[in-house]
This record gives structure tokens, sequence and C-alpha cells, in this order.
């Protein structure tokens, strides 16, 4: 017997193309036979017809939620705010008590109407269809509203996003702009590093929870080589130099951007060691992480949610590779040496890092690129705190 076509499609690849099409994300509630308020988040929400006015979603078969749902002749449609991710989540959930703390008011139907949905839409159930291994669940609209002109939370190749403009040609951030001043006052003096190693060097400022190059030296010749406006987040271990001298606080909140279930005791001790010598490092990894390629990615024009997820594996895939212990009779591989620079006020907002080191070097060698790197810093330190830079 012959195969058919559909049979042949495997599921991953299905869903992967698919979600190269963005959704809205919406929450579907309704009042229960028991009274109860019960609600589910779909993608799967669509317009259907505009005379007479008929939406539809599609709930999977086997949801315990939409066995609820059901039970009920009429359901709200509540398109969710880009800022609303929490509620997202919480809804997506299962076995909690999804409405606890949930602030909502009636539809007309009675059906909740979440509040901070961007819409709502009453319906009142029309039919439900065979789709699958889903139902299409026919709703004709009886009331619907705009009730906040915010922009929409968008779900996108397995990722939660927002719309957004593209952004300005000349970049305006303050931070950004303090910190290419700062810059140019160790332009002359890393450029001298870059020569005297044969290295790349560059000028990291931290923006928010981000690093920005701000100034490169390309001593190397590889057009691959970081750019200006290259950018990086600062989640651990990436980021250290920068939070060397912070407040109990901004670390703490440095930390938690490892994420859920991370033991961040290793990069706390990496902060602590790079407080104590005064600079952070990195090894070169064993295979090649296209490290540029995807840090291109994520500081690109149509950054995706992909991009993001690649840029934090890359940064999880690493960590085992920061802060190695340097001793002068072994030789070494780096892939970076950073170094801060504070200002007036003990603040680190711009480092200083090498790259595209030349490699087996002993570690008397290693010393002498750092001493050369924090010389540099400390120029630009003394210069920051004799007031000539804004």
């Amino acid at each position: 017997m012959a195969t058919k076509l559909e049979d042949s499609i495997d599921p991953a690849r299905f869903r992967e193309v698919l979600g190269h099409y963005p959704t809205g994300v919406a929450v579907i509630t309704a009042i229960d036979a028991d009274g109860q308020p019960v609600g589910m988040v779909v993608g799967s929400f669509t317009s259907v017809s505009l005379d007479p006015p008929i939406v539809a979603y599609l709930p999977t078969r086997e949801s315990y939620t939409y066995a609820r749902l059901r039970t009920s002749g009429h359901f709200c449609v509540n398109v969710l705010a880009a800022d609303q991710r929490d509620l997202c989540a919480r809804f997506a959930a299962r076995g909690a008590d999804k409405f606890a703390g949930v602030g909502w008011s009636p539809a007309p139907s009675g059906s909740p109407i979440l509040d901070g949905a961007v819409t709502w839409i009453d319906c009142a159930v029309s039919d439900e269809l065979d789709g699958g291994d889903h139902y299409i669940v026919m709703g004709r609209v009886r009331d619907l509203a705009v009730a906040r002109r915010t922009l929409p939370l968008l779900f996108f190749q397995g990722g939660y996003g927002r719309f957004s403009l593209p952004p300005s040609a000349t970049p305006t951030d303050p931070e950004l702009i303090r910190g290419a001043r700062m810059a140019e006052v160790v332009r002359q003096p890393l450029q001298v590093v870059a020569r005297e190693v044969g290295a790349d060097c560059g000028v990291l400022a931290r923006v928010g929870d981000e690093a920005v190059f701000v100034m490169t030296a390309n001593r190397s010749g590889d057009p691959d080589a970081a750019e200006i406006g290259h950018r990086i987040p600062l989640i651990p271990p990436l980021g250290t130099v920068f939070y060397s001298e912070a407040a109990d606080t901004e670390v703490d909140h440095w930390l938690a951007r490892a994420g859920k279930g991370v033991d961040t005791e290793a990069f706390a001790r990496n902060l602590d060691k790079v407080r104590r010598r005064g600079c952070s490092m990195s090894s070169m990894p064993d295979t090649d992480l296209s490290r540029v390629s995807v840090m291109k990615d994520y500081s690109g024009y149509d950054v995706l949610p992909e991009h993001d997820r690649r840029m934090k594996q890359m940064i999880a895939g690493t960590a085992e590779l920061y802060e190695p212990d340097i001793e002068p009779d072994r030789t070494y591989n780096l892939h970076s040496i950073v170094v801060p620079v504070p200002d007036p006020k003990g603040h680190t907002r711009i480092a200083l890092r090498m790259s595209r080191l030349p490699q087996a070097v002993d570690g008397v060698r290693v010393q002498n690129w750092i001493d050369g790197l924090r010389a540099a810093a400390s120029a630009a330190a003394a210069t920051l705190a004799a007031g000539r830079v804004d």
C-alpha cells in the first residue's frame, strides 16, 4: 500500500516550519458548569466570518481545561498584551488555581474579561468541528471591545515577544553615548596594546543588562571580528567585571539572570576571583562555536527568538571556560581578557577587552598581557577622575 504524503511529514519539522508564522496569544475564558471561572492559553485563534461575525479557536482534544470550557455555552477571547507574559505563563500552567489573584470582570455572557487585556470578544458557541487532534470551536460574536490600546503579546519560533518599529539609525541611549565618549579616552593606549600583543582590542560599555562594543582596534585582520554595535547580554558568566564593584543587590540581579535551577555558586566564586586579580579571562573552546556569528545575529536588525536562544545557549555552554587559574610555567590558549575601567564614583561603565590572542603561550606572557591592558585601563581611569570626560 502506498504511503500517504501526509504520513511522511515529520511532526517536529511541521512545528518548526509553522513556527515561522507569528501568532497572537489569547486566553479563552468561561464560567463552567460548576459556576467556576476557567481559562486556557491558545495561539490558534482566528477570525472566521465578518457577516455574521464568527471567530474560532482550536483546543487539543486531550485538554483537561477544554473539557471544562465545553460545559459552557459561551466563551470570551482575551487578547494578551506584550507585558502580560507572566499571565500567559499562569494560564498555560497545569494544576494551579489560574484565577488566584487575577483581576477580571464579567462579559455580558458572564465569561471573565481579564484585567489588562488588549481586547475581549464575547461569544456564544455555535459549533464544534473535527480538526484532527484538535477541535475547531466556532463562536458567534455577541459583544467585543478594545480595552487597552497597547502592543499585543506575540508567539514566534517558540518564543514570546512584541511588535516593534525598526531601531533608530543613530543610537540615543544616554548610557551608550557616555560609554562611547569614555572609550575615546582609551583609544590610543589600547591601539598600542593591540599592536604589541598582535590581538584585537575593544571597549565594551554597559547599557542596562547588556554590554555593547563602542570601539574596536582590530589587529588580527579578520573581517569577522567583533564590530562596533555588537551586543552581549550580561548573563553569568559574562559581564563579571561590570559587577566586581557593584552593590550586592546588583550582583544578585546579575546572578539571577543565569535562570531558574542554575547553581550560581560557581559564578559567585568567579566574581571573587575577578575582584582579587582585577580582570576576567576565558579559555578557547575545543570546538568552533561561531561566537561572532551568534553575536551578529543577536545584535542584528531582525532579532528573532531563535537568535536570543542561540546566544543564551552559547553562554551556558561556555561557562566552564571562564576564570582559569594562571601559573607561570603552564601553557594557555586564551579566548579573551577583560579589565574594568572604574569611573570616579567607583562604578564600572566601560571595560577593555582583548581577544584573538596568540595561542599556546606561557603564564608569564599572559600576565604581561594583563599588565598592559590594566595599564591602559588605569590611564583611562585617571583621565576620568580628572574630569576631562563627561
